[in-house]
């Protein structure tokens, strides 16, 4: 199994501890873990799977797998820059998100609209979509990070995989 950990690149000190337990966990349970392979809840999430013999990936914004933290066992240079977020997230069956600034909140924009389980941990307080609706039984609040490891685990054992391209829903009104 493999879970996509989303968080910002500056996180405050109990923010960058909440990512490594939560990495801890995921090693510990033999989940691999991909990221965006930078500092902060990246270098962190990689360095608590590390400590617990886990496996990691880094999904990087560069050209360069050099740029990634000393925690990335598989350092993907994608040339991308944000765009690198897509792959981020649809690399992991589930993704939990620990606090986080406006390019975690676009991974769990796409993870959302791919159909792809979010947990929140300390991150974004999203209850409606932008056409006012419900964001759905996708976003799952964790209360901490064991609770957060369980439900992405859970949540990623009971997705369904697409097939073939997603169809994105009805667009936002003003969309054409």
């Amino acid at each position: 199994m493999i879970i996509a950990v989303i968080g910002n690149f500056d996180p405050p000190p109990h923010v960058y501890a909440l990512a490594e337990q939560v990495g801890q966990e995921l090693g510990r349970r033999g989940v691999t873990v991909v990221c965006g392979g930078l500092t902060g809840v990246m270098e962190a999430v990689c360095k608590g799977a590390k400590s617990e013999g886990g496996t990691t990936i880094g999904i990087l914004p560069s050209g360069s797998p050099h740029t990634a933290n000393e925690y990335v066992d598989f350092p993907v240079a994608t040339n991308m820059g944000f765009a690198r977020n897509v792959a981020v997230v649809s690399t992991g069956q589930a993704a939990i998100a620990v606090g986080g600034a406006f390019g975690t909140l676009s991974e769990i924009a796409y993870a959302l609209s791919y159909g792809i389980p979010v947990v929140s941990l300390n991150s974004w307080p999203l209850t409606l979509r932008g056409d006012g609706l419900p964001v759905g039984d996708n976003y799952i609040i964790a209360s901490d990070p064991v609770d957060a490891v369980d439900k992405a685990i859970a949540a990623a054992e009971a997705r369904t995989e697409p097939t073939g391209t997603v169809a994105f829903s009805q667009p936002i009104s003003g969309e054409s």
